[in-house]
This record gives C-alpha cells, sequence and structure tokens, in this order.
C-alpha cells in the first residue's frame, strides 16, 4: 500500500466505522449490544484469535485505564511483548491497541476492515465489537506473550467478555451508566462480576461495604481465589511535580518503595497503584517479577507504554490539563486534585455523551434530564459554566453562579479568543499561532447536530488534541 495513499484510506476506514456502525459516544444506547452473539460470531470466524495468548482482564468504574497501563509498564519493563486494549480513544483511534506502547498500524486497521466487511455487512457488529475484534486479531498475529485487556462498559456483556483470562482485575465501583448496568451499587458490581470466571484468581482494587458480598458471593460460586488489593497495599502520595509524583509504597505495613517517582499526575492514582501491584502478585509463578524492574516501569509510565489522557499536562504556560473523569467518584478526584492547584483563573469544559449520569438515580444530569442540585458541588468555586439554552432553562444550575449559555462550540471557542485564552500558548512565531487558531475556527460548525454527538472524535479532536484545553468522556 502506498504511503501516499495511507492516510486517505485510513480515514475512509474510520468514516466507515463511525457513521455505519453504532458507536456508544456518537447514538448512546443504541450502540450498547445485550448479548454477546455478534463478538463470537466475529471472532470464530477469526478463528478465535484471543486463546493464542494469555490475557488479564480489567473491569471497573474508575481506574481500570490507568491500572491497565501500569500492569502493562510492569510487564514490559520485564522483557514481556505486551499487547494492551483500552478505550475509549482520545485523538487517534489506534491509541485503542497498542503492543509495548506502539500502536497499531494504520495499514493493519485499513486491512482488516476491507478483508472483513462482508462479514461485518452480515453480522452487523458495533463499532465496539470490530474494535474488539481487531485488537484480539492484531495480537495473535503479532504473537504477544501476553494482553492485557480492559472491558468498554460494564463487564458480564461486554464484547471483551469471550476470554477466559488468567487473571480478572476489578478497581472499584461508582455510579455510572446506570441505564445500562443497574441503579443500585450491588447491581453494578453484579454486572462487572461478570468478569469473574471459573478457578481464574481475581483482584478487587478497593474493599467497599456495599460491595464486598457481590464480589465474594461471585468468586465463591466461580471457585475463584479472590484479593483484595487495598487490604494488603498502602500508596501515599508525597509531593509532585509536571512530570512525577512521588509515592511511598507499603505492603503489608511494610516500606517495599519509598520515595518512588511515578510518571502520572493524580493523588487518586495511589489506588490504581495498589491494584497494579496486587495483580501483579497474582499473576502465576512463572511470570518471574523483579522489584527494580517495577521501579524502573513507574518512572518511565508513559514512554513505555504511550500513556495519555489521565491528569495530563498538555502545556505549562499557561498549565492545561485534560484528565478523562466523567462520573461522580471520578470527578470527586479529579476536583479535588484540581483545587491543590493555585489557579488565578480556571476555564474549564467538561463533555459527555447525552445520556450520562454522574449521580445515582436521584442526583441525575445530562442533556435530558438536566443538571440537578448537587452537581456544581464538585467543582471549585466561582467555577463558570458553559451551557445549551435548554439546560439554562431548566433552571436546575442551582449550583453556579456564573452561567453563560452558548449556542455551539464554536460560539464557545469564539468566546475563548475574544478573550485572549490562547495568548499565553507558546508558539514560535505568534502570526502563525492567530493564523492557525482563525483556520481552526472556521472548521467548527456553526449549527448542532451530529458533529457535537461524538466528543472524542470532534471536541477532543479539535481541541485536546490541538493542545489547547478539555475534559471528554
Amino acid at each position: 500500500m502506498k504511503k501516499e495513499n495511507i492516510y486517505s484510506r485510513f480515514n475512509s476506514t474510520l468514516n466507515y466505522m463511525y457513521t455505519q456502525l453504532p458507536m456508544f459516544q456518537r447514538v448512546g444506547s443504541q450502540a450498547f449490544k445485550k448479548d454477546l452473539t455478534n463478538i463470537k460470531l466475529l471472532c470464530e470466524h477469526l478463528g478465535n484469535p484471543f486463546e493464542k495468548y494469555p490475557c488479564i482482564h480489567i473491569a471497573g468504574t474508575n481506574g481500570k485505564g490507568s491500572t491497565a497501563h501500569l500492569t502493562s509498564a510492569i510487564l514490559q519493563s520485564h522483557g514481556y511483548k505486551v499487547g494492551l486494549y483500552t478505550s475509549p480513544h482520545y485523538r487517534d483511534f489506534r491509541e485503542r491497541i497498542k503492543i509495548d506502547g506502539k500502536y497499531i498500524s494504520r495499514k493493519y486497521v485499513v486491512e482488516f476492515v476491507a478483508n472483513n466487511k462482508a462479514v461485518f455487512e452480515k453480522i452487523k457488529p458495533s463499532f465496539f465489537e470490530i474494535t474488539v475484534a481487531l485488537a484480539f486479531d492484531f495480537f495473535a498475529k503479532e504473537k504477544v506473550d501476553i494482553a492485557v485487556i480492559e472491558t468498554g462498559l460494564g463487564g458480564r456483556l461486554d464484547s471483551t467478555n469471550i476470554i477466559t483470562p488468567i487473571l480478572s482485575v476489578i478497581t472499584n465501583i461508582s455510579f455510572d451508566h446506570q441505564q445500562f448496568l443497574g441503579n443500585t451499587l450491588k447491581k453494578i458490581a453484579g454486572e462487572k462480576a461478570g468478569i469473574i470466571k471459573k478457578n481464574v484468581p481475581v483482584v478487587i482494587g478497593e474493599r467497599q461495604e456495599a460491595t464486598i458480598s457481590v464480589f465474594e458471593k461471585k468468586a465463591k460460586t466461580k471457585q475463584s481465589e479472590i484479593t483484595f488489593a487495598d487490604q494488603n497495599y498502602q500508596v501515599q502520595k508525597k509531593s509532585e511535580n509536571l512530570t512525577h509524583t512521588t509515592f511511598d509504597i507499603l505492603k503489608n505495613g511494610q516500606p517495599l518503595f519509598s520515595n518512588q517517582k511515578i510518571n502520572l499526575h493524580g493523588a487518586f492514582q495511589a489506588k490504581n497503584i495498589a491494584t497494579a501491584l496486587q495483580a501483579i502478585d497474582s499473576l502465576p509463578e512463572s511470570f518471574s517479577i523483579k522489584k527494580s524492574k517495577v521501579a524502573t516501569a513507574f518512572f518511565n509510565l508513559k514512554s513505555l507504554t504511550n500513556f495519555k489522557g489521565r491528569w495530563q499536562v498538555l502545556q505549562k504556560n499557561p498549565i492545561v490539563l485534560c484528565d478523562s473523569a466523567h462520573n461522580e467518584a471520578g470527578l470527586n478526584l479529579a476536583m479535588s486534585q484540581l483545587k491543590s492547584l493555585e489557579i488565578k483563573e480556571l476555564h474549564f469544559v467538561l463533555g459527555m455523551v447525552n445520556v450520562k449520569e454522574i449521580f445515582d438515580e436521584n442526583k441525575y444530569v445530562g442533556v435530558e434530564g438536566g443538571i440537578l442540585e448537587g452537581f456544581g458541588k464538585l467543582f471549585p468555586d466561582n467555577t463558570r459554566l458553559f451551557v445549551y439554552p435548554e439546560l439554562d432553562e431548566q433552571n436546575k444550575l442551582k449550583d453556579f453562579t456564573d452561567i453563560e449559555v452558548v449556542e455551539n462550540m464554536r460560539f464557545l471557542y469564539q468566546h475563548l479568543l475574544e478573550n485572549e485564552f490562547l495568548s499565553g500558548i507558546q508558539c514560535s512565531d505568534p502570526s502563525l499561532l492567530e493564523i492557525y487558531s482563525r483556520n481552526l475556527l472556521e472548521q467548527i460548525p456553526q449549527g448542532r447536530g451530529d458533529w457535537e454527538n461524538s466528543v472524542a472524535e470532534n471536541t477532543a479532536e479539535h481541541i485536546i488534541s490541538n493542545r489547547l484545553f478539555g475534559y471528554g468522556d
């Protein structure tokens, strides 16, 4: 395939996947499949590639992506060839599928879709189902030593749940996607517990009173050894800079790593570090793990795994941060971290699909239900909120004192330009920045519709990927 047309063919392939196939970030609940029939048929067609390598399966409401990257980095530092599947992506579709931190090639994606399009038309899988099958196939073809597989939504009915891993991991349980997983923590835990397989050990990141019985009962039924990471590991943040956070890590009360620099940010990562370490401890003895190499993995996390999107520093002057927090527990942790910074003026953008539920069933937030009292308490004082007219008209934004109604994203970007928010962005030639900014503004449609329904592919593409700012689901 000629280099000059691989980019256009790749973009055409993605356009087919995004527009012809149901995608949660684009169409919401219509993309959610309530059984595993399609993914099973698709993988049978491919020869069940996931059976050709051992897997670690990771589910949970928050922290599963970070835990997956931490686990992958530790294994990579020991010389293992590690496949890593996560979702969603921020800028580049290929972020979802990596081996040793390197993205799947555009050529592989194009050829996979082209070679299997007839099967897609017959089975009619979702965007996520095709992506999962693509990852499984790629890892098999590249002969990985082990794959770390993150669930997309839930666990029991998630497309990744056709594998039988050597280890299952569930990070924690909080309210998220209640319309699919249930409106209580126990119901949500029950869905996540669906990844626990017979005679396969399971690690639970946090021992939460509301969900302990759910996991213990499931593990007993499946004859699976269960371990709670926070009962064995204690991780304490000491300090941080713009590249690393320093932690003290104890195991069973005894120092394991002192002043360990880890290439990620946020005190909330302490829980994920504990979960990843417990996961490594729970692997079969054939995986020989050395403390010195774990320390190396921690220090070089991002270069090893191409980890991004979690409290990521996009630039330093002014400080521009990006994080993927999108539910009550995640936002609480992210906002707690944000409040620890010295901020003179804060510009905040929050994006999510329009059926998102932030709280439990009594505190709903979303385009359909409005933003109820209580939501604003998550954010720093005097946060300025940009909303669409229909949300403002519902008069349910009682926690915010500074509200500005915007008609579309183009209006918001224009506002930021006019208020010189972009003036502090570093650029070798200020005139180039001005030209770039105005060209970008012209690319943003004036209306609303499908363009704004896909946060990952539009808001993030125009804002996060261009090093401005942004929060996305």
